[in-house]
Parts: C-alpha cells; sequence; structure tokens
C-alpha cells in the first residue's frame, strides 16, 4: 500500500545505488543493470543533468514562480520533479505490488492524440469511461499532447511514473466528475496528493486554494474540500489503474471500483 503523506529527506539516488553496488561487491555479487526499454534510452538522451545544489535552487525558484504565477506550468513541472522522488519511489513500490502497474512498467503507454484512437472512445456507450473522457477534453477544450516533458529525474523509471502522472491527469479529472476552473483543479490536486504523496499536488492544492474568490471559497470550504479529502483519503491508488484499458468499462463501476463518489453539483 502507497504511503501516503509521507514528505521524506532521502540522500540522492546515485549515492543509493553506488551504496547498494558497493554492498554487492563486498559479498561477492556482481550487480548487473537491468536492460532500459525504449523509453528509458530515450529519456537518457533527452534529460537534462543537475547537481544536488542545482536542484534544491531549482525547487526553491520553481517554487516561488508557480506561487506568484499558477500559469507557469514549466515552473510547475519543474517544481514537480525537483521534489517528489520521495514520493515517486513510494509509487514504484504500489505499481509493482500489482498486476496491473506491472503491466505499465513493463509496457509503458503514452497518452497522446497519436496514441489513443479518439474516434473508437467517441463510438461507445455514453456511460462509458472512454466516452466521458472524450466529452471531458472536448468541455474543458484540452488536449492530451499539452503536458511537458520530463527533464530532470535521475531514474528513468521514476521520470516515466511522473510522465505517466501529467499524461493521467485528465483521466483523474474524468472519473473524479471534475471540471479545469479553478475549484475543480484544487479538488483534484487534494485528491492527487492523497493518493500520490507528490508534494507539488500539496502545494497546489494548498495556494491554488489562497487564490479563489469569496463565492469560490465559500463553496469550496463548504463542499469542494471535505469531498476532495473524503476520496483521497478512501480511494484506491489511482497510479497503477491501467486506464486505456478501461475504455469500455462503465463510468459508474469504474467508480464503484476505485471507491471514488461524484460531488453532488452545489
Amino acid at each position: 500500500m502507497m504511503q501516503r503523506c509521507v514528505w521524506r529527506l532521502q540522500m540522492p539516488l546515485a549515492l543509493r545505488r553506488g551504496l547498494a553496488s558497493g554492498e554487492a561487491k563486498n559479498q561477492g555479487v556482481s550487480p548487473e543493470a537491468e536492460p532500459l526499454d525504449s523509453f528509458e534510452r530515450q529519456y537518457l538522451k533527452d534529460r537534462i543533468e543537475i547537481s544536488p545544489f542545482q536542484r534544491v535552487i531549482l525547487g526553491a525558484g520553481s517554487s516561488i514562480a508557480a506561487l506568484l504565477d499558477p500559469r507557469r506550468h514549466d515552473m510547475i513541472a519543474c517544481l514537480g520533479e525537483t521534489t517528489g522522488e520521495g514520493a515517486l519511489e513510494n509509487i514504484l513500490d504500489t505499481m509493482q505490488a500489482s498486476e496491473e502497474g506491472q503491466r505499465i512498467m513493463a509496457e509503458k503507454p503514452r497518452i497522446h492524440t497519436s496514441t489513443i484512437d479518439f474516434k473508437l472512445l467517441e463510438s461507445l456507450p455514453a456511460d462509458s469511461f472512454g466516452a466521458a473522457y472524450v466529452k471531458f477534453l472536448k468541455d474543458n477544450q484540452v488536449t492530451p499532447d499539452s503536458r511537458m516533458a520530463v527533464r530532470f529525474l535521475e531514474d528513468p523509471k521514476l521520470a516515466y511514473l511522473m510522465t505517466r502522472y501529467r499524461e493521467c491527469h485528465d483521466l483523474i479529472h474524468t472519473v473524479l466528475g471534475m471540471p479545469t476552473n479553478m475549484l475543480g483543479e484544487v479538488a483534484v490536486k487534494w485528491v492527487e496528493a492523497l493518493n500520490t504523496g507528490l508534494p507539488m499536488c500539496y502545494g497546489g492544492a494548498v495556494f491554488g486554494a489562497v487564490r479563489l474568490r469569496p463565492k469560490q471559497r465559500r463553496a469550496y470550504l463548504k463542499h469542494y474540500l471535505p469531498w476532495a479529502l473524503e476520496n483521497g483519503k478512501r480511494s484506491k491508488p489511482l497510479m497503477p489503474v491501467y486506464w486505456e484499458k478501461r475504455w469500455e468499462q462503465k463510468l459508474q463501476d469504474l467508480r464503484a471500483e476505485l471507491g471514488i463518489t461524484v460531488l453532488n453539483k452545489v
């Protein structure tokens, strides 16, 4: 089970690997690197290597920039990568603990207009998850191609998990029944924070709420926040869900399986 709401200080991943490698050598074991798949090979070519000091500076700078201007998606993305390693490792453990999560990590599916058959989704019954996803994209005028690439994480497996988190964000909106307005985004961030433990999600939830207008804030405190906290605590881990294999599933059944309830219109 994913350890939620836990922020922890960890030594750099390279150092941990070095210690593990040293222990293996001391025990007479020859450590062998796992073969890289196509995503991991490409990521290692494209990533930007940074020192621990640079990571701290980037994390601090991006947090300030994101707070001053929440529209700076580049800064929000940078913040997620420079502060999320510990949470991503917990997510990786959760992925490896389920058959569905293992399959995702083995196949590393991507969510783009080039990888999803939207004509097929449009032909599905209106009560299906796939049809609801297409409707969400159209109603909110968003596209799955708008997510920024991961650049600053050291481990390619963790980089894929951050990529997966970003590309599944609209799917989480869909299953939660939340729009992309400020209230909807803050509510979704609370659910994601409690479900994944990612620090950037907590930051988005807390500081996003500060920017709500008085009328929105009243609705947030009375309805959206209690609903989001309840669903975030109660729902099953969402990262190991192979959403692309659930297109034909009834949305109502998927929500019931994951322990998600929909907020009544307020």
